[in-house]
């Protein structure tokens, strides 16, 4: 019998005033129901946003260094149960076991960092115009804040919007994916058994239609974080600025590597394979697009396919290369992009095909896929897969590479592999995209920078993560003083 869980409203667990649920099932073995979650109606967000206003001052009056206590020790003790909680994140999300261990650590170092910032949110100190003047600023929380976060990084990315937002002062509400929520519940039980006071950070699961629309669009939230669909974040957007609230929305991308004639092929291939590859492609940032020198595009087509069929794919307790798609219609929408790629004319070099036969019939896996000929108008290099399809376009030269790179309308990541260095500085100058790297994949974040893309991407508003998120979560008062 599969667990259901409740929502965390007012420091207590409690269910749905619908009474409903939803089930939540294993990607690696869909005949395996992982959970039960509330099915919850707009009534429920709308008393978990009152008592997060009612919560509002005392949280915001509460000092600094309080704050920070109460998220390190969170941080501890979702340390505490790593282990258990990277299964859960398995069986729930369908991550390979390596993948998932990395994400919550990712989350765990997220709560140490944002609690040592709590300690000195501040404001700073300006030369007035006359004795006997001060003049200086502060910050201020927003007030209260929803956030709305995606299914592929179930841990991580509500822990970084949740840090920072509790470290300046804000009360929440928090709605995550409902393909993989428990990851979000685990942070909650962390911050209760933290001794966080109750009404300050409220977690309600179900639709986006129930949930997530009344979240956006409610008078008392002065502000929404959202990490999601470039369709769903422009609506967020657009709901949440009929009343000028702040909105931050970090959403699709179509992530080029541009390979050059100095480069390592073998180096190259690692990079590319890895981005595209990795967590099933199933991340915004993830490599779909390889951009490579005519000179040696022959020679990487066929390294990269070699590379993309020694990749092992099962399941991810099992810890293999790669893992099934979190859900039958992820696994069908890569399947439907396969069958679009050979309409338009480009050749599949390697993949393209749902893995069957065995434990895989009950599972959503895919093979690892590679198609070459591609030109840039084609929907396979134009829009946002999420799955672990790689296109290869050929091109002239640097300039053609950069002018293929960008000409797409998203602009999250973007990188080059060069040994020259002049290429790789005109890559970083060029390129149309929030996120630039030099020899390196395009997945993977320092927490302590900010993360954010460029054009249809993003809300091009304020960035995620490092000493940008606590731009985001709070307002900056200039105080003038005339003692």
């Amino acid at each position: 019998m599969a667990t259901e869980y409740e929502n965390y409203i007012d420091g207590q667990w409690i269910e749905s005033e619908s009474g409903d649920t939803f089930e939540v099932r294993n990607p690696a073995n869909a005949d395996e129901i992982v959970a039960r979650y509330q099915a919850s109606t707009r009534d429920d967000v709308e008393t978990a946003i009152d008592v997060a206003v009612a919560a509002q001052d005392d949280w915001a009056g509460t000092p600094g260094p309080s704050r920070c206590q109460i998220l390190k020790e969170a941080g501890k003790r979702l340390d505490a149960r790593k282990d258990d909680v990277t299964e859960t994140l398995v069986r729930e999300e369908g991550k390979t076991r390596s993948e998932a261990a990395g994400e919550v650590q990712r989350a765990i170092d997220i709560f140490y960092y944002y609690a040592e910032k709590a300690r000195d949110i501040g404001g700073t100190s300006k030369a007035p115009s006359a004795p006997g003047k001060e003049l200086h600023t502060k910050r201020e929380p927003l007030g209260t804040v929803g956030l709305i976060t995606p299914w592929n990084y179930p841990i991580a990315i509500p822990a970084w919007k949740l840090a920072p937002a509790l470290a300046t002062g804000n009360t929440l509400v928090i709605k995550p994916a409902t393909q993989a929520p428990n990851m979000t519940r685990v942070i909650f039980e962390c911050l209760d058994d933290a001794g966080l006071p109750d009404g300050v950070a409220n977690f309600v699961t179900g639709s986006g239609s129930e949930v997530g629309a009344p979240l956006a669009s409610h008078d008392d939230i002065d502000g929404v974080s959202f990490t999601g669909s470039t369709s769903v974040g422009t609506a967020v957007a657009q709901s949440a600025a009929d009343d000028l609230k702040r909105v931050q929305c970090e959403m699709g991308g179509k992530n080029p590597t541009v390979v050059m004639p100095s480069a390592d092929i073998d180096d190259a291939v690692d990079i590319v394979g890895v981005g595209a590859f990795g967590t099933t492609g199933q991340s915004c940032t993830a490599c779909s697009r390889a951009i490579v020198h005519e000179e040696i595009y022959d020679e990487f087509v066929d390294t990269i396919s070699d590379y993309a069929e020694s990749l092992e794919v099962g399941a991810g307790l099992d810890d293999p290369d790669m893992g099934p798609h979190v859900s039958e219609s992820e696994l069908e929408s890569t399947l439907e992009y396969v069958d679009i790629a050979r309409e338009d004319g480009a050749t599949l070099q390697t993949g393209g095909s749902e893995v069957d036969g065995g434990a895989f019939d009950d599972g959503y896996y895919v093979e690892p896929t590679v198609f070459s000929d591609v030109e840039s108008e084609m929907r396979i290099a134009q829009e946002e897969v999420f799955g672990p399809v790689l296109a290869v376009l050929k091109v002239s030269d640097f300039e053609e590479g950069v002018e293929v790179a960008n000409d797409v309308e998203f602009g999250l990541s973007a990188s080059i592999v060069t040994q020259d260095l002049t290429e790789a500085n005109r890559f970083v100058d060029d390129v149309e995209a929030g996120v630039a790297k030099v020899n390196e994949k395009t997945t993977g974040l320092e927490l302590h920078v900010p993360f954010g893309g460029y054009k249809n991407s993003s809300t091009n508003t304020y960035r995620e993560q490092g000493d940008a998120a606590i731009d985001f979560f709070t307002s900056t008062k200039t105080v003038y003083m005339n003692y």
